[in-house]
């Protein structure tokens, strides 16, 4: 099984004619169930015509209607993109994942607060992410597909270059994935990690979860606490930025210290006291997970 997309998942590339959107989508297109998965695009400016076969649509509305999708994947750039998270939003699809990078933290909690006020039930994964994949099915996003195999090991990350190394750490000592997910660095995102955890949790065919957080943020210890209260199954994490300094950002917009409760020594010590296995060392995140499985 997977969480979130599976072999009869429809999606909407937003923004399709674009560069980098054109050149992901017609790799993920191709990549197992993809051409059933990819069935529309959406430019307002080329609605009618179509892209490696896939009909365009002036917007995610019309997009659905024709086409029955549920999920959109965003590659419009920064200036327009709040736009076409709303669009994705009011069309009530069920899950929407932002690609696109650089957008200023008063948009997203503009994009928040809207989602609160009219309830929407909508998923957001994102902005800043690699997408999500559920190998040997479907791949929305830009991840590598070569180092994925179909297996039973969930993985979420907040960094997408530390989600292929685990990843491939899993797939070289033949431990496949059920679904691996990116839910992005930026500060103000989408589904948290708690929202991924919970739904591995009660995947019966996800057997181990891997978290990799980073500096920043409460998020990793917010799951930590649910992870020990709740969690049928073992939990294996991996924190960066164990030497980065107090107001100093590394990497990501969101992985910047400030309090003693978002470094990565208070969280490490969190997920240790809630359980979690974790290591200091990302080469070892294959290893860590394959002796708790004790295959």
């Amino acid at each position: 099984m997977s969480i979130l997309i599976n072999n009869k998942t429809k999606v909407i590339t937003q923004g399709i004619t674009g560069k980098i959107a054109s050149f992901h989508t017609k790799i993920c297109k191709n990549y197992a169930f993809g051409k059933k998965a990819f069935v529309a695009g959406v430019n307002p400016k080329k609605a009618g015509e179509n892209f490696d076969g896939i009909p365009i649509y002036k917007n995610v509305q019309e997009a659905k209607k024709n086409t029955k999708a549920t999920v959109s994947v965003i590659y419009v750039p920064v200036p327009n993109v709040i736009q076409a998270i709303l669009e994705a939003i009011n069309a009530n699809l069920k899950l929407v994942i932002c690609i696109t990078e650089g957008i200023p933290i008063k948009d997203m909690l503009i994009i928040k607060d809207y989602m609160k006020i009219i309830k929407s039930k909508t998923l957001l994964l994102g902005p800043n992410c690699p997408g999500i994949i559920t190998p040997e099915e479907i791949k929305i996003g830009i991840m590598p597909t070569h180092i994925h195999k179909k297996g039973n090991i969930g993985i979420v990350s907040r960094s997408g270059t530390l989600t292929y190394e685990a990843v491939n750490q899993l797939t070289e000592l033949g431990l496949g994935q059920s679904t691996a997910i990116g839910i992005g660095g930026d500060p103000i995102n989408g589904l948290k990690f708690i929202d991924i955890i919970k739904k591995f949790n009660n995947d019966k065919k996800t057997d181990a979860i891997v978290m990799i957080g980073e500096i920043g943020g409460e998020d990793e210890i917010e799951a930590a606490l649910w992870i020990k209260k709740n969690s049928k199954k073992p939990v294996i994490s991996f924190i960066a930025g164990i030497t980065a300094p107090k107001g100093k950002i590394m990497g990501h917009a969101g992985a910047l210290i400030t309090s003693g409760k978002d470094t990565a020594k208070a969280k490490l010590e969190v997920l240790e006291e809630c359980g979690i296995k974790i290591t200091n060392n990302p080469s070892k995140i294959g290893k860590l997970t394959k002796s708790l499985l004790k295959i």
